[in-house]
């Protein structure tokens, strides 16, 4: 296996992302794999996560099943490629979305957003960094949160919305702590990119908000400079980019990569 770009002699090149059966996940997966890194693709799903990992170039890679939003999961898989093939990195980007106005968001619906969106990234960035101290690593965790975590001005999304300025508050948090350890944390905040995930909410936006999938799509569009929906491949390199050795003095930061939609 090739040595991933920019990375050190001391450093693991194997990288766990979390949510990567599809969409983003699986972007990220297969970009990091072409970089040179031994990827192992996770997700709740594991016949996805499987499918990803026999798809990525190079050899090594693995799949696991992981719920992100079990602790003891969390730890038992960084253990376990820590202490097998060295855990070098870490993305958690496994995410869910519902929309509804917030008037109707239950209880229910609330408590999956801030298990899965922001527990699940506490859980597993707390696995890897305990794996990474113990094993005298100098790693990197990358989180993704989202354009929605600079912004409460995201109709239908409030329960989302919540849990990723969640997630920008946590990469500081994380940031700040394991900076001691030579661990670096940063997010990635993605706008409207064009996945699974979006395709629901375009239905579902449309219903709400009295349009149509398309002229969601368009309204989105409208409201991007770069004019496109940006692809789950425009995310993967801006991952790719925070676990590489050209951002090692790059710690606690929220990326941006929205074509423009939200700047600040």
């Amino acid at each position: 296996m090739s040595t991933p770009a920019n990375s050190t002699p001391d450093t693991p090149s194997t990288v766990v992302v979390t949510g990567a059966g599809s969409g983003i996940g699986r972007a990220i997966a297969t970009t990091l794999a072409e970089r040179g890194w031994r990827v192992v693709a996770t997700d709740v799903d594991v016949a996805a996560a499987d499918e990803t990992a026999s798809s990525l170039s190079g050899s090594g890679h693995e799949s696991a099943r992981l719920d992100v939003t079990d602790p003891a999961q969390a730890s038992a898989l960084a253990d376990d490629v820590a202490d097998r093939i060295g855990l070098g990195a870490w993305v958690s980007n496994a995410g869910i979305s519902a929309m509804a106005h917030f008037v109707d968001i239950s209880a229910e619906q609330l408590d999956r957003s801030l298990d899965v969106n922001l527990k699940g990234v506490f859980f597993c960035g707390q696995a890897a960094a305990r794996a990474m101290i113990r094993t005298g690593v100098r790693g990197t965790i990358v989180n993704t949160a989202s354009m929605a975590a600079k912004q409460g001005r995201v109709p239908f999304l409030a329960d989302y919305v919540a849990s990723k300025f969640g997630v920008l508050g946590l990469t500081q948090a994380m940031a700040f702590e394991l900076a001691a350890h030579g661990i670096t944390v940063n997010s990635v905040c993605p706008g409207f990119v064009a996945t699974p995930m979006q395709t629901r909410e375009l239905e579902w936006e449309a219903k709400l908000s009295g349009s149509t999938p398309d002229g969601v799509r368009q309204s989105w569009i409208d409201a991007t400079p770069l004019g496109r929906l940006q692809t789950p491949d425009d995310v993967a390199r801006a991952v790719a980019f925070l676990v590489s050795e050209d951002a090692r003095f790059i710690t606690g930061e929220a990326l941006s990569v929205n074509g423009g939609a939200y700047m600040d």
